[in-house]
């Protein structure tokens, strides 16, 4: 008798492979996540029959994107300079401020409680005597961006410097290293990954900190335009402005995971 499985085709498997590829690329994570959320945003707005000042439709936002375009560039501009100047500082200070404590032991004792009070200050606390001290242009935001990141990068980096295997210490003092090779050669190098953790932090809550600075006292940004557009009832504004903050985010999240993986290839090992 014949053997039935003989004629029958191999079963092919390059469906589910390619699926998986496709799958574990980020960006196409990011566009079906993307695309869930909008499906159950356009879902909520049919079934539950939402007001568009209470829940603007999808398309009703978009229009809006397209047709107030010129403003929103404008102000987003804004947002990303007080983000990323605000980057900029809050890791150089938390940089400086680890080294410190490392070389010099008796001053974590007067740093940390700095450090905790930074983070245990609300922000909407701090924001009114940063516009008084600062004004309400950027850089009041700036400083608000660098304020709200600075305990965990400096956290992040002080325990990566402390945590340097002891032997690789040992053996670079056996070989005579001074306390500035070991730092520049083997500290900072060991601290990398742990460093790179606080920044992925960084970038993720410091559009925070820019925003809540907007919605204080500011005249320019998208935490200005969505106060303004949530004053005035212009809900599907105020919404584009969040989903271009939204997009702001994740995008500065990505690129920064993809240079911290070029920079520092032993993340990993």
């Amino acid at each position: 008798m014949p053997n039935a499985n003989a004629s029958l085709p191999p079963l092919s498997t390059s469906h589910p492979s390619s699926i998986r590829r496709l799958l574990s690329h980020s960006a196409a994570r990011l566009l079906i996540s993307a695309l869930f959320v909008l499906g159950t945003w356009q879902l909520v707005v049919v079934l539950f029959e939402m007001p568009s000042f209470i829940l603007p439709a999808p398309h009703d936002v978009l229009h809006k994107l397209l047709t107030r375009q010129e403003v929103l560039l404008k102000n987003t501009w804004i947002t990303a300079q007080e983000i990323f100047l605000g980057l900029l500082l809050g890791l150089s200070m938390g940089l400086f401020f680890a080294l410190q404590m490392l070389l010099f032991e008796p001053l974590k004792r007067w740093l940390l409680p700095i450090l905790i009070a930074s983070q245990a200050i609300p922000v909407f606390a701090i924001a009114p005597v940063l516009m008084l001290w600062l004004g309400y242009g950027v850089s009041s935001k700036v400083v608000m961006a660098a304020i709200i990141i600075f305990f965990p990068v400096t956290t992040c980096c002080y325990d990566g410097l402390r945590n340097t295997p002891r032997g690789y210490l040992d053996l670079a003092t056996t070989m005579g290293a001074n306390r500035w090779q070991r730092l520049r050669q083997i500290q900072l190098p060991a601290a990398m990954p742990t460093l790179a953790s606080g920044v992925r932090i960084a970038v993720v809550i410091a559009p925070i900190g820019a925003v809540v600075g907007e919605w204080v006292g500011s005249s320019g940004g998208l935490g200005y335009l969505m106060l303004q557009a949530n004053a005035r009832m212009i809900i599907d504004e105020m919404f584009a402005a969040l989903f271009i903050l939204a997009v702001l985010s994740i995008t500065l999240y990505f690129v920064t995971d993809k240079l911290l993986k070029i920079l520092i290839p032993w993340e990993n090992q």
